[in-house]
Protein backbone atom coordinates (compact mmCIF):
# COMPACT_ATOMS: atom_id res chain seq x y z
CA UNK A 1 0.00 0.00 0.00
CA UNK A 2 1.39 3.70 -0.70
CA UNK A 3 2.34 5.71 1.71
CA UNK A 4 0.55 9.08 3.30
CA UNK A 5 1.15 12.13 0.73
CA UNK A 6 0.59 15.87 2.04
CA UNK A 7 -0.11 18.99 0.35
CA UNK A 8 -0.20 23.05 1.44
CA UNK A 9 -2.10 25.69 -0.02
CA UNK A 10 -0.16 28.71 -0.09
CA UNK A 11 -0.66 30.67 2.92
CA UNK A 12 -3.03 33.81 2.22
CA UNK A 13 -4.32 36.75 5.28
CA UNK A 14 -7.51 35.43 7.12
CA UNK A 15 -9.82 37.79 9.58
CA UNK A 16 -7.25 40.41 10.79
CA UNK A 17 -7.42 43.40 12.99
CA UNK A 18 -6.48 47.10 11.53
CA UNK A 19 -2.72 46.80 12.55
CA UNK A 20 -1.95 42.80 11.72
CA UNK A 21 1.73 44.47 10.22
CA UNK A 22 2.39 46.74 12.76
CA UNK A 23 5.38 43.99 13.81
CA UNK A 24 7.46 44.14 10.92
CA UNK A 25 10.75 45.92 10.77
CA UNK A 26 11.54 47.82 7.17
CA UNK A 27 14.59 49.41 6.02
CA UNK A 28 15.22 52.63 4.24
CA UNK A 29 13.79 50.87 0.96
CA UNK A 30 11.00 49.16 2.46
CA UNK A 31 12.67 46.13 2.69
CA UNK A 32 11.42 43.39 5.70
CA UNK A 33 14.44 43.03 7.89
CA UNK A 34 12.94 41.63 11.31
CA UNK A 35 10.31 42.19 13.56
CA UNK A 36 9.23 43.85 16.81
CA UNK A 37 6.96 43.61 19.39
CA UNK A 38 3.86 46.49 19.01
CA UNK A 39 2.53 46.57 22.65
CA UNK A 40 4.04 48.83 25.25
CA UNK A 41 3.40 45.13 27.29
CA UNK A 42 6.61 44.42 26.08
CA UNK A 43 8.75 47.06 27.46
CA UNK A 44 11.31 44.92 29.79
CA UNK A 45 14.95 45.60 29.63
CA UNK A 46 16.03 45.06 25.93
CA UNK A 47 19.78 46.28 26.51
CA UNK A 48 21.45 43.12 26.44
CA UNK A 49 24.84 44.57 28.12
CA UNK A 50 22.08 46.46 31.00
CA UNK A 51 20.44 43.46 31.09
CA UNK A 52 23.60 41.10 31.95
CA UNK A 53 24.35 44.10 34.42
CA UNK A 54 21.46 44.06 36.32
CA UNK A 55 21.59 40.08 36.57
CA UNK A 56 24.95 40.12 37.77
CA UNK A 57 24.11 42.50 40.77
CA UNK A 58 21.26 40.71 41.33
CA UNK A 59 23.09 37.54 41.82
CA UNK A 60 26.16 39.39 43.83
CA UNK A 61 23.29 40.56 46.37
CA UNK A 62 21.78 37.00 46.39
CA UNK A 63 18.27 37.81 45.07
CA UNK A 64 18.34 35.40 42.02
CA UNK A 65 19.38 32.41 43.71
CA UNK A 66 19.26 28.73 41.39
CA UNK A 67 16.28 27.03 41.91
CA UNK A 68 16.95 23.52 44.02
CA UNK A 69 16.64 20.66 42.12
CA UNK A 70 17.75 17.64 45.20
CA UNK A 71 13.72 16.37 45.59
CA UNK A 72 12.00 17.42 42.79
CA UNK A 73 8.94 14.83 42.53
CA UNK A 74 7.67 15.99 38.26
CA UNK A 75 6.43 12.38 37.17
CA UNK A 76 7.37 10.86 34.13
CA UNK A 77 5.47 7.90 32.51
CA UNK A 78 5.67 6.11 29.10
CA UNK A 79 2.48 7.47 27.00
CA UNK A 80 0.15 5.61 25.15
CA UNK A 81 -0.43 6.59 21.24
CA UNK A 82 -3.02 5.35 19.13
CA UNK A 83 -2.21 3.49 16.03
CA UNK A 84 -1.80 4.62 12.83
CA UNK A 85 -4.81 3.99 10.74
CA UNK A 86 -3.25 3.13 7.44
CA UNK A 87 -1.81 0.38 9.46
CA UNK A 88 -4.52 -1.05 10.77
CA UNK A 89 -8.15 -2.88 9.77
CA UNK A 90 -11.15 -0.72 9.40
CA UNK A 91 -11.45 2.25 11.91
CA UNK A 92 -11.65 0.27 15.06
CA UNK A 93 -9.29 2.55 16.89
CA UNK A 94 -11.24 5.93 16.23
CA UNK A 95 -12.21 8.29 18.88
CA UNK A 96 -15.18 11.63 18.74
CA UNK A 97 -12.05 12.74 20.94
CA UNK A 98 -9.11 15.31 20.75
CA UNK A 99 -6.12 13.24 22.38
CA UNK A 100 -2.76 15.51 23.69
CA UNK A 101 0.32 14.30 25.37
CA UNK A 102 2.37 16.54 26.79
CA UNK A 103 6.10 15.44 25.83
CA UNK A 104 7.90 18.28 27.96
CA UNK A 105 8.44 21.76 28.01
CA UNK A 106 6.85 23.11 25.33
CA UNK A 107 6.39 19.75 23.62
CA UNK A 108 2.62 18.29 22.56
CA UNK A 109 1.98 15.48 20.24
CA UNK A 110 -1.96 15.85 19.60
CA UNK A 111 -4.07 13.33 17.74
CA UNK A 112 -7.28 14.64 16.59
CA UNK A 113 -10.93 12.63 15.75
CA UNK A 114 -9.92 11.97 11.69
CA UNK A 115 -6.47 10.71 12.24
CA UNK A 116 -4.22 14.16 12.12
CA UNK A 117 -1.44 14.14 14.06
CA UNK A 118 0.31 17.05 14.57
CA UNK A 119 3.93 17.51 17.24
CA UNK A 120 4.31 21.05 18.74
CA UNK A 121 8.14 22.24 19.57
CA UNK A 122 9.81 19.03 19.76
CA UNK A 123 12.93 19.04 21.55
CA UNK A 124 14.32 16.37 22.56
CA UNK A 125 17.90 16.68 23.54
CA UNK A 126 19.47 16.99 26.74
CA UNK A 127 20.62 20.77 26.63
CA UNK A 128 18.65 23.17 25.10
CA UNK A 129 21.53 25.37 23.75
CA UNK A 130 23.53 25.46 20.88
CA UNK A 131 26.50 23.25 22.68
CA UNK A 132 25.62 19.80 24.10
CA UNK A 133 27.86 20.36 26.70
CA UNK A 134 26.99 23.82 28.52
CA UNK A 135 23.53 25.26 28.85
CA UNK A 136 20.29 24.23 30.64
CA UNK A 137 20.35 20.47 31.19
CA UNK A 138 17.04 18.72 31.36
CA UNK A 139 16.07 17.49 35.21
CA UNK A 140 13.43 15.16 33.80
CA UNK A 141 13.61 13.29 30.82
CA UNK A 142 11.78 12.54 27.57
CA UNK A 143 9.13 9.75 27.90
CA UNK A 144 10.06 8.29 24.97
CA UNK A 145 12.13 8.53 21.90
CA UNK A 146 11.46 10.10 18.23
CA UNK A 147 11.30 6.56 16.80
CA UNK A 148 8.32 6.19 19.23
CA UNK A 149 6.19 8.53 18.13
CA UNK A 150 3.67 6.95 15.28
CA UNK A 151 3.54 8.81 12.11
CA UNK A 152 3.36 12.22 11.45
CA UNK A 153 1.25 14.81 9.15
CA UNK A 154 2.64 18.44 10.67
CA UNK A 155 5.29 19.71 12.65
CA UNK A 156 5.06 22.99 14.83
CA UNK A 157 7.39 25.74 15.60
CA UNK A 158 6.73 28.36 17.33
CA UNK A 159 10.05 30.30 17.22
CA UNK A 160 13.67 29.81 16.96
CA UNK A 161 14.98 29.66 20.46
CA UNK A 162 17.00 26.38 21.76
CA UNK A 163 14.10 25.22 23.64
CA UNK A 164 11.72 25.22 20.90
CA UNK A 165 13.82 24.29 18.03
CA UNK A 166 16.43 21.76 18.04
CA UNK A 167 18.34 21.05 14.72
CA UNK A 168 19.12 17.33 15.79
CA UNK A 169 15.47 16.62 16.84
CA UNK A 170 13.89 18.14 13.69
CA UNK A 171 16.67 16.50 11.45
CA UNK A 172 15.70 12.78 12.96
CA UNK A 173 11.89 13.49 13.05
CA UNK A 174 12.56 14.36 9.29
CA UNK A 175 13.69 10.72 8.64
CA UNK A 176 11.11 9.19 10.67
CA UNK A 177 8.64 11.24 9.01
CA UNK A 178 9.42 12.15 4.98
CA UNK A 179 5.97 13.14 4.17
CA UNK A 180 5.49 15.31 7.51
CA UNK A 181 5.13 19.23 6.65
CA UNK A 182 6.63 21.36 9.37
CA UNK A 183 4.81 24.67 9.49
CA UNK A 184 6.85 28.05 10.91
CA UNK A 185 6.82 31.57 11.11
CA UNK A 186 8.32 33.97 8.41
CA UNK A 187 12.02 33.86 7.91
CA UNK A 188 12.85 30.08 9.23
CA UNK A 189 11.97 28.26 6.01
CA UNK A 190 15.70 28.90 5.27
CA UNK A 191 17.61 27.51 8.20
CA UNK A 192 15.33 24.17 7.69
CA UNK A 193 15.95 23.93 3.98
CA UNK A 194 19.58 24.57 4.88
CA UNK A 195 19.21 21.48 7.49
CA UNK A 196 18.04 19.65 4.49
CA UNK A 197 14.34 19.81 4.87
CA UNK A 198 12.26 21.00 1.90
CA UNK A 199 8.74 20.38 3.17
CA UNK A 200 8.14 23.68 5.28
CA UNK A 201 6.31 26.63 5.07
CA UNK A 202 6.49 29.80 6.72
CA UNK A 203 3.55 31.98 7.36
CA UNK A 204 2.68 35.69 9.09
CA UNK A 205 0.92 36.32 11.61
CA UNK A 206 -2.95 35.89 10.90
CA UNK A 207 -2.26 33.31 7.48
CA UNK A 208 -3.91 30.69 7.07
CA UNK A 209 -2.85 27.44 5.02
CA UNK A 210 -4.93 24.59 4.48
CA UNK A 211 -3.25 21.25 4.56
CA UNK A 212 -4.25 18.11 2.67
CA UNK A 213 -3.21 14.68 3.79
CA UNK A 214 -3.99 11.65 1.82
CA UNK A 215 -3.53 8.27 3.95
CA UNK A 216 -4.40 5.00 2.84
CA UNK A 217 -6.11 2.96 4.82
CA UNK A 218 -7.69 -0.82 4.93
CA UNK A 219 -11.33 -0.79 5.47
CA UNK A 220 -13.73 -3.52 7.09
CA UNK A 221 -14.09 -5.64 4.41
CA UNK A 222 -10.50 -5.71 3.41
CA UNK A 223 -10.64 -3.18 0.47
CA UNK A 224 -7.45 -0.37 0.42
CA UNK A 225 -8.67 2.99 -0.28
CA UNK A 226 -7.48 6.40 0.61
CA UNK A 227 -9.12 8.78 3.17
CA UNK A 228 -8.71 12.52 2.53
CA UNK A 229 -8.18 14.74 5.65
CA UNK A 230 -8.13 18.55 5.46
CA UNK A 231 -6.37 20.77 8.57
CA UNK A 232 -6.19 25.07 8.42
CA UNK A 233 -3.39 26.01 10.17
CA UNK A 234 -3.35 29.75 11.55
CA UNK A 235 -0.45 31.45 12.09
CA UNK A 236 -0.91 33.78 14.93
CA UNK A 237 0.22 36.64 16.94
CA UNK A 238 2.30 36.62 20.51
CA UNK A 239 4.48 38.62 22.39
CA UNK A 240 7.84 37.41 22.13
CA UNK A 241 11.44 37.48 20.68
CA UNK A 242 13.78 35.22 18.59
CA UNK A 243 17.81 34.30 18.36
CA UNK A 244 19.97 31.62 17.51
CA UNK A 245 22.60 33.10 17.79
CA UNK A 246 24.58 36.73 18.54
CA UNK A 247 23.96 38.28 15.10
CA UNK A 248 20.17 37.05 14.58
CA UNK A 249 18.20 38.84 17.14
CA UNK A 250 14.84 38.86 16.03
CA UNK A 251 14.88 38.35 12.31
CA UNK A 252 13.03 35.41 12.52
CA UNK A 253 8.99 35.91 13.72
CA UNK A 254 7.58 34.13 16.74
CA UNK A 255 4.27 33.20 16.62
CA UNK A 256 1.27 31.47 18.05
CA UNK A 257 -0.52 28.79 15.94
CA UNK A 258 -3.53 26.87 15.78
CA UNK A 259 -5.14 23.99 14.23
CA UNK A 260 -8.36 23.23 13.55
CA UNK A 261 -9.80 19.33 12.02
CA UNK A 262 -11.77 16.67 12.54
CA UNK A 263 -14.33 19.07 14.18
CA UNK A 264 -11.56 20.03 17.12
CA UNK A 265 -9.45 23.23 17.53
CA UNK A 266 -6.05 23.38 19.39
CA UNK A 267 -4.20 26.72 19.83
CA UNK A 268 -0.58 26.60 21.16
CA UNK A 269 0.73 29.99 22.75
CA UNK A 270 4.05 30.56 23.80
CA UNK A 271 4.85 33.80 24.77
CA UNK A 272 3.96 37.00 27.53
CA UNK A 273 0.02 38.48 27.99
CA UNK A 274 -0.45 41.22 25.55
CA UNK A 275 -3.46 42.77 23.72
CA UNK A 276 -2.64 39.54 20.89
CA UNK A 277 -4.48 36.98 22.91
CA UNK A 278 -7.97 38.89 23.11
CA UNK A 279 -7.66 39.58 19.34
CA UNK A 280 -7.19 35.98 18.49
CA UNK A 281 -10.11 34.88 20.77
CA UNK A 282 -12.44 37.03 18.40
CA UNK A 283 -11.04 36.70 15.33
CA UNK A 284 -10.40 32.62 15.31
CA UNK A 285 -11.65 31.74 18.76
CA UNK A 286 -13.15 29.83 20.45
CA UNK A 287 -10.75 26.85 20.91
CA UNK A 288 -11.34 23.16 22.45
CA UNK A 289 -8.29 23.29 23.82
CA UNK A 290 -5.46 25.54 24.27
CA UNK A 291 -1.52 24.49 25.30
CA UNK A 292 -0.44 27.92 27.46
CA UNK A 293 3.05 28.45 29.47
CA UNK A 294 3.12 28.85 32.93
CA UNK A 295 7.02 28.73 33.34
CA UNK A 296 9.73 30.75 33.39
CA UNK A 297 8.80 33.76 34.21
CA UNK A 298 10.98 35.29 37.81
CA UNK A 299 11.94 37.59 38.01
CA UNK A 300 9.71 40.07 36.60
CA UNK A 301 11.50 42.80 35.53
CA UNK A 302 13.62 40.64 33.24
CA UNK A 303 10.30 38.22 31.78
CA UNK A 304 7.33 40.03 32.26
CA UNK A 305 7.57 41.26 28.95
CA UNK A 306 8.45 37.61 26.95
CA UNK A 307 6.98 34.80 29.41
CA UNK A 308 3.79 34.51 31.11
CA UNK A 309 3.06 33.67 34.75
CA UNK A 310 0.62 31.74 35.91
CA UNK A 311 -1.91 34.33 36.65
CA UNK A 312 -0.85 35.58 33.40
CA UNK A 313 -1.44 32.19 31.32
CA UNK A 314 -5.10 32.18 32.90
CA UNK A 315 -6.06 35.73 31.86
CA UNK A 316 -4.59 33.87 28.20
CA UNK A 317 -6.88 30.94 28.42
CA UNK A 318 -9.75 33.55 29.23
CA UNK A 319 -8.80 35.99 26.19
CA UNK A 320 -8.40 33.24 23.47
CA UNK A 321 -12.09 31.41 24.67
CA UNK A 322 -10.59 28.27 24.65
CA UNK A 323 -12.88 25.92 26.47
CA UNK A 324 -10.04 24.10 28.50
CA UNK A 325 -6.48 24.36 28.89
CA UNK A 326 -3.27 22.64 29.47
CA UNK A 327 0.09 23.84 30.43
CA UNK A 328 3.48 24.12 29.13
CA UNK A 329 6.35 25.86 29.28
CA UNK A 330 7.71 24.06 32.97
CA UNK A 331 9.00 20.99 33.85
CA UNK A 332 11.90 20.28 31.93
CA UNK A 333 14.78 22.89 32.35
CA UNK A 334 15.92 25.38 34.35
CA UNK A 335 16.01 28.38 32.62
CA UNK A 336 14.65 31.31 35.11
CA UNK A 337 14.88 31.41 38.91
CA UNK A 338 11.72 30.47 40.47
CA UNK A 339 11.29 27.22 42.05
CA UNK A 340 10.47 24.31 39.09
CA UNK A 341 7.61 22.74 40.98
CA UNK A 342 6.01 26.44 42.32
CA UNK A 343 4.52 26.93 38.50
CA UNK A 344 1.30 24.45 39.03
CA UNK A 345 0.97 25.66 42.39
CA UNK A 346 0.46 28.78 41.45
CA UNK A 347 -1.74 27.73 38.66
CA UNK A 348 -4.24 26.57 40.99
CA UNK A 349 -3.88 30.04 43.15
CA UNK A 350 -4.64 31.54 39.84
CA UNK A 351 -7.91 29.44 38.82
CA UNK A 352 -8.80 29.86 42.02
CA UNK A 353 -8.54 33.85 42.14
CA UNK A 354 -10.20 34.41 38.76
CA UNK A 355 -13.84 32.04 40.40
CA UNK A 356 -13.01 29.13 38.11
CA UNK A 357 -12.36 25.40 39.42
CA UNK A 358 -8.38 24.88 40.27
CA UNK A 359 -8.95 21.04 38.47
CA UNK A 360 -10.72 20.13 35.44
CA UNK A 361 -10.30 23.21 32.99
CA UNK A 362 -7.03 24.52 32.91
CA UNK A 363 -4.46 22.02 34.83
CA UNK A 364 -1.05 19.98 34.24
CA UNK A 365 -0.34 16.76 33.87
CA UNK A 366 2.44 14.67 33.92
CA UNK A 367 5.18 14.10 31.35
CA UNK A 368 3.98 11.46 29.01
CA UNK A 369 0.52 11.87 30.29
CA UNK A 370 -2.41 11.53 27.58
CA UNK A 371 -5.51 14.12 28.30
CA UNK A 372 -8.60 13.47 26.27
CA UNK A 373 -11.08 16.56 25.47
Amino acid sequence: MAGCSATVSKPALGVAPENATDHHVRDSKGELIGFQNPHPSAGVLRNTLQTLGKMFLSRLQGKMPAPDLSNVHIPVIKPHFLEDKSQTQSRSNDTKALRATWLGHACYYVEYPNGLRVLFDPVFEDRCAPSRFVGPKRYTQPPCTLADIPKLDAIVISHSHYDHLSEPTVRELAKHNPEAHFFVGLGLASWFRDTGIDKVTEMDWWEDATLTIKKPIITADGKETVEEIDAQISCLPCQHSSARTGWDKDTTLWCSFAIKSGGKSVCVRLAARCPHFKHIGELRGPFDLGLIPIGAYKPRWMWSGLHSNPYDAVEIFKDTKCEKAMAIHWGTWVLTIEEVEEPPKLLKEAMKTSGMPETGVFDTCAIGETKEF
